[in-house]
């Protein structure tokens, strides 16, 4: 997939108040220009994923020839904003500093998110978009875009994620905040490498929720030898320093918060008033061992949407049973796609 930066002229006004000037949007798309003549299929990407979905996060279903064919079909992923990786967000530079904005960005929902990537579908000439395929945060895009324009849409795959925030996601939210702001150099913002102790400790928590107890112990099963059980304490502790050559603090807090404010009934008439008059042929795909959008949630949401599947995945890699799951994930694609 080819990278693009739309640039939207003019002021783009936040929906919890605040704007910028000249917002940006990172995205990639198949190898050549948008036409009517192919199918559109939207990507909608997890939390701290880029927008590469080929390059980096869907190899084995993204790319030439495999499922998801950047050949056959426009395929497209727009990168949120506030993220790391690209789009408008409190790294970016402060045209009135110079520097990079940190926490004079306003703050952004999952609202803000979609306004940017329906900017960018205009200036790209979409009309329809045949099938979105979304992914833990992604889907939070997903429904909100669903219910602003449900006309859009045809096909729609909800894959491990929820039409609103639970309490049990956001006190996870929570742990991760206090640990940013644990870090001194956080709140001091000299440079963008502020807050780097508390990012890895915020990740770590992040991490325990992405895989429940019986993957994890399938990666990193100890020794009955050893007198002081430390290789999941390694795993977690070579990711987190991993993941902080590509992320930011101020940015990570940024799509924290934006995860809090994912209610696509909120000014709605409430979730099921939202869910129960979706049009689109949806499918609700749920990870049996997912504990942050577990099946007790995600069968519900379905059972909402008139004429829904749902399917469960059976996984021991709980959340990211979607990253890893591929081949199942692929078979139910498979038929959706023509």
């Amino acid at each position: 997939m080819i990278r693009h930066i739309f640039r939207h002229s003019g002021s783009f006004a936040f929906e919890a108040g605040g704007s910028i000037s000249n917002l940006e949007v990172v995205y990639h798309t198949s190898p050549y220009d948008y036409s009517p003549e192919k199918k559109v299929i939207w990507l909608c990407h997890a939390l701290t994923a880029s927008s590469d979905a080929e390059g980096e996060w869907w190899p084995a279903l993204v790319g030439p020839g495999k499922t998801v064919d950047t050949e056959k079909y426009f395929v497209i992923c727009a990168n949120v904003l506030g993220s790391a990786c690209g789009s408008s967000g409190p790294a970016s530079t402060n045209p009135t500093t110079g520097k990079p904005y940190f926490f004079d960005f306003p703050k952004v929902t999952v609202h803000d998110t979609v306004r940017a990537f329906d900017l960018l579908r205009e200036y790209l000439g979409i009309k329809k978009i045949d099938m979105v395929i979304s992914t833990s945060m992604g889907g939070f895009m997903t429904f909100d875009w669903l219910a602003w324009k449900p006309e859009l849409f045809e096909t729609v795959f909800f894959i491990a994620t929820g039409a609103r925030v639970t309490p049990w996601l956001t006190g996870f939210n929570t742990a991760q905040r206090m640990a940013l702001y644990a870090d001194p150099t956080f709140k001091e913002h000299r440079d963008l490498k502020g807050g780097m102790d508390g990012l890895k400790a915020a990740r770590t928590i992040a991490l325990l929720t992405y895989r429940c107890e019986e993957g994890l112990f399938k990666q990193v099963e100890d020794s009955d030898d050893v007198m002081f059980a430390d290789k999941a304490g390694a795993y977690y502790r070579h990711q987190s320093s991993k993941f902080v050559k590509s992320w930011d603090a101020y940015s990570y807090l940024s799509v924290c918060d934006q995860v809090d404010s994912n209610n696509v009934g909120r000014g709605r008439g409430g979730v099921e008033n939202v869910l129960r008059n979706i049009k689109a042929d949806c499918t609700f795909v749920c990870m049996s061992s997912d504990e942050l959008f577990p099946p007790e949630d995600m069968k519900p949401w379905a059972e909402m949407v008139p004429g829904a599947k749902y399917i469960e995945i059976e996984t021991p890699y709980g959340h990211d049973g979607f990253l890893t799951e591929t081949d199942a994930i692929g078979h139910i694609l498979a038929p959706a796609l023509p």
